[in-house]
């Protein structure tokens, strides 16, 4: 490999290091919104997996059934995070092109 080519090489890996630095700080302002129990339930999730708002229809909270409560708090809970996760994925293969970077998503 000549040291132009070499030059070039390292120009595009510190071009796609700098890319995938910014996407880390936009990840925290990208988010998603799942829903569960027909959208009684909703969560909104930051592509970083930080919950940033939750909401519970009133009529669903009753004393005597909090499983129920609890487990579609769980549902939307989980559907966000894979959300933000495949959104985390999709952005982060616009940088690298597809390339798999160990410890990167």
């Amino acid at each position: 490999m000549s040291f132009a080519n070499q030059q070039k090489m390292m120009k595009q890996v510190q071009k796609m290091q700098a890319d995938m630095a910014r996407l880390q700080d936009e990840l925290g302002e990208m988010t998603v919104e799942a829903t569960a129990g027909g959208g009684v339930v909703r969560c909104v999730m930051s592509c970083k997996q930080e919950v940033k708002e939750l909401s519970i229809d009133p009529e669903l909270i009753d004393p005597e059934d909090i499983e129920m409560l609890q487990d579609l708090l769980i549902a939307a809970f989980n559907e966000a995070a894979r959300l933000s996760q495949e959104k985390a994925a999709a952005e982060m293969t616009k940088i690298t092109g597809n390339v798999k970077i160990p410890g990167l998503m």
